[in-house]
């Protein structure tokens, strides 16, 4: 994977919006206009809103206009101007003189270039997919968790004709994909009612959009070890995924195999799911994560083909 391409940039913004997010302090300071609290709280989510405006520069769409930032933040176009002023000046992203566009800025290669050289993530996680691709036949990416959904920072794509095709740094929603799933199943307590707590989106006929029905399935994928996405989140898609560990047992992301519906089969889908219980421990182990000894217990059973 080329650094250049910036995948990693949702990991540092998810990594910086929970050291700003603030749930102990006390209410009744917080509704005192003057207060150093209620300023500092305003402070912090007015960061937060602006770093979250770097979530919607992809691959797919580089650069991005005002009006539209304005709208799909759903925040006035003046306040987003100011924002993404203080963000030019911080080398976060860069505005055209020509059209006036906004783009990532080198600040943000800047810090993913530093992150990578000591604490390396990008190529461990892109020679898992690789491997995957090739053990498999079939598209294999990864993803880091990003706020309330995912971030995709490598992807190996299947050699075939019919196959399914990612974006690098494409945000995967949690409800829907099998990544998404793998992860809340073992991810932080809180995170599934973060990612939870708004309206779920139907992605296709298929999409659970009820959080109380999504209980159930969480509660198989961790008995199970892995999740499965059949068109749940895209047409004609399955997509099996598996959780990658950090440092505290928890999973900070999922390994996933994507393939054409029609094209899934019992032994394809066993073959897949040996394929990523035995990167997630070379990817886990590889990043410093720690694989807990239930899951751990989990990827022998399936290994040994019990």
């Amino acid at each position: 994977m080329n650094i250049d391409s910036l995948p990693l940039v949702h990991y540092y913004q998810r990594r910086f919006n929970y050291s700003l997010h603030w749930t102990k302090v006390n209410k009744k300071l917080l509704q005192q206009p003057g207060s150093p609290q209620a300023h500092g709280a305003h402070m912090s989510s007015t960061v937060a809103k602006a770093l979250a405006l770097l979530e919607y520069f992809s691959e797919d769409e580089p650069e991005i206009g005002l009006s539209d930032l304005a709208r799909r933040a759903g925040i006035d176009k003046a306040t987003v101007h100011r924002m993404m002023g203080s963000m030019v000046d911080a080398g976060l992203v860069e505005q055209r003189a020509d059209s006036k566009l906004y783009r990532l800025g080198a600040g943000v290669l800047r810090l993913a270039r530093v992150r990578e050289t000591c604490f390396p993530v990008s190529s461990i996680f892109q020679a898992g997919v690789d491997a995957l691709s090739e053990k498999t036949g079939e598209t294999a990416h990864a993803s880091l968790i990003s706020g309330r959904a995912l971030a995709t920072i490598g992807i190996s794509e299947s050699t075939r004709s019919t196959r399914v095709s990612l974006i690098s740094g494409e945000i995967l929603p949690l409800h829907s994909t099998a990544s998404g799933m793998a992860t809340l199943a073992f991810g932080p307590p809180d995170l599934v009612k973060r990612a939870l707590k708004d309206q779920l989106e139907a992605k296709t006929a298929r999409t659970v959009t009820e959080a109380n029905a999504l209980t159930p399935i969480l509660e198989r994928v961790q008995k199970q070890g892995f999740s499965a996405a059949d068109q749940t989140n895209e047409d004609d898609v399955y997509g099996i995924a598996v959780p990658v560990f950090d440092r505290d047992g928890l999973a900070c992301g999922a390994l996933a195999v994507a393939t054409p519906a029609h094209r899934m089969t019992d032994d394809h889908q066993r073959t897949i799911i040996s394929a990523l219980m035995e990167e997630t421990k070379t990817v886990s182990n590889g990043t410093g994560g720690r694989i807990p000894a239930q899951y751990a217990a989990l990827v022998r059973k399936h290994l040994s083909g019990r």
